[in-house]
């Protein structure tokens, strides 16, 4: 397998897009159960790249298989935290491939400033909270109840990941 990992670009997009709605439909690992619509979508992927924001993209033989992204929050006092998002097609898991986008997040979120970062997992997801914990990320709560899917709730873990030195 020939495998890149690079900043998110124009050329990645539709592929993105349709990696996002292959997660998204598994109603497992994110917020969303399909992927928003193509356009917004797009627009969503090119205010990233307008606004110098870290999105990275996991290529495998041409093909887009994951992401993995820190965005800034909202407002002056959160102006130093990022949200971490990341997915992966089911093809492309158990191989390394999501330390490997996480890593150059982590790394691109640090470069722009953050000094934290954030994001929520759910309490059954074992083999994502593990890969969190080996990148330094740590437990600071449980958000009781936090994802309801098709009916059934989920409780979620509130993890972070701080910039040492910062």
């Amino acid at each position: 397998m020939n495998l890149s990992i690079e900043p998110v670009a124009p050329a990645h997009f539709e592929g993105l897009w349709r990696a996002l709605d292959t997660v998204a439909r598994e109603k497992r690992f994110l917020a969303f159960t399909e992927a928003p619509p193509w356009e917004s979508s797009r627009a969503f992927y090119e205010y990233i790249i307008a606004n110098d924001q870290c999105q990275v993209v996991a290529v495998a033989d041409g093909q887009v298989v994951g992401w993995c992204d820190v965005l800034p929050g909202m407002g002056q006092t959160r102006m130093h935290v990022g949200t971490l998002g990341i997915g992966l097609i089911p093809a492309a898991r158990h191989r390394g491939i999501g330390a490997q986008l996480m890593r150059a997040a982590i790394d691109g979120a640090w470069a722009r400033g953050l000094t934290r970062i954030e994001l929520s997992v759910r309490a059954d997801n074992t083999n994502a909270r593990a890969l969190y914990e080996r990148l330094g990320f740590e437990l600071e709560g449980i958000r009781r109840r936090s994802v309801r899917v098709d009916g059934d709730y989920h409780d979620s873990h509130a993890m972070a990941l701080l910039r040492e030195g910062a």
